[in-house]
């Protein structure tokens, strides 16, 4: 049996049709850049978010960047934020001009660790990006009350976690900003590169609004220096048809999850941990992600019986050769660098057979029996 780790022809079999219409709607309108498909993205994706501004952009890295910016960071400033992420969260405090400061993840959902983010801040720290990883929101609650003492900023690095909730409140309802990415293989994905940026915060919107225009306003006078940062309008026509399913494809992922969690625990539950859920959070489920013992030598078996896995990530962004200049040694973040070790994801999508699941956990047992 082949079982892939995402499989993006069984979602466009059922929505072919209504893409191709989009599609054929912008054609026809000749309307390509920041028109009525951008606009209306926006709003659904902002009211879903509980949020008054929606913000369209290029990708979910300028998102970033354009929150950080509009925020305010620049040279000199310090961010603080988890290790244990895409590259895009560390690189786009650099490209805004600030330093990332690195601190360790909760061994138990794989995001930051709040108890450790005090002890980071200095007085040269603004803002603190919790990356939401995996599809489960970091603890918010305390990260907004530390931020709140100090008078810092929250960015909340969202690409993994669009409809993801904590006792209530959704992504970006927290935090003064929130970033998604709609990257083709994220719970919500273009066909091509696309983000967005929501906030609560006018003053923050406008400014990424500006910015993402090259800083014009009005259009060829420019008092700030932005970027050509637009969220493509045959993209936002696409997204905008997936949008209205994104609820039910959010419980299909968590269906599949409860699947292997149940399968994995009966056969391997001293063996393996699977996905914990704090009290409180909705989890959407990006990724199924388990910590294992000989990681490596487990996702080589799988490959062989013809299971696709992934590994996010080998290694954490405090010991990547391009951020060597901040002083970084092995041994600095211990729980981050372990779960770099352990980590492995399997196959999950709305679409995802319970055979292909079944085979998928019958080949783990078999490697550690």
């Amino acid at each position: 049996m082949k079982v892939n780790m995402l499989d993006l022809s069984e979602q466009y079999k059922v929505l072919k049709d209504e893409i191709i219409e989009s599609l054929d709607s912008v054609m026809s309108s000749s309307q390509f850049i920041l028109g009525d498909n951008v606009k209306k993205l926006e709003s659904n994706v902002a009211e879903y978010s509980n949020t008054t501004n929606g913000i369209g952009v290029a990708n979910g890295s300028d998102a970033i960047h354009i929150a950080l910016q509009a925020a305010g960071i620049k040279t000199g400033d310090e961010v603080i934020t988890t290790s244990f992420t895409f590259f895009a969260t560390g690189g786009a405090i650099v490209r805004a001009g600030a330093t990332p400061v690195y601190v360790d993840i909760d061994p138990i959902t794989f995001n930051i660790d709040p108890t450790k983010i005090e002890a980071a801040i200095t007085d040269k720290t603004k803002a603190i990006i919790p990356v939401h990883l995996y599809g489960q929101m970091a603890d918010m609650e305390a990260i907004k009350a530390i931020a709140d003492k100090y008078k810092i900023i929250i960015i909340e690095d969202a690409a993994q976690a669009i409809g993801s909730r904590q006792n209530g409140k959704t992504v970006g309802e927290i935090g003064t900003a929130a970033t998604y990415s709609f990257f083709p293989t994220k719970n919500l994905g273009a066909y091509g590169d696309a983000g967005m940026i929501i906030t609560n915060n006018d003053e923050l919107a406008e400014q990424a609004r500006v910015i993402r225009v090259h800083g014009s306003k009005p259009k060829y006078y420019h008092h700030v220096l932005g970027y050509n940062s637009r969220l493509d309008e045959m993209q936002a026509a696409i997204l905008n048809v997936k949008f209205s399913h994104l609820e039910k494809w959010s419980d299909d992922r968590r269906r599949h999850a409860a699947v292997y969690t149940k399968l994995l625990n009966e056969k391997l539950s001293d063996v393996i941990q699977t996905p914990i859920v704090k009290e409180g959070n909705h989890h959407v489920f990006h990724q199924y992600t388990l910590r294992v013992p000989n990681r490596d030598d487990l996702q080589r078996f799988l490959k062989e019986q013809g299971i696709a896995t992934m590994i996010y990530y080998p290694m954490p962004l405090h010991l990547q050769p391009v951020f060597e200049d901040l002083g970084y040694v092995e041994g600095d973040l211990l729980e981050t660098e372990k779960a770099a070790k352990e980590a492995i994801s399997l196959p999950m999508y709305p679409e995802l057979p319970r055979e292909h699941q079944e085979y998928v956990v019958k080949k783990i047992v078999e490697f550690y029996s």
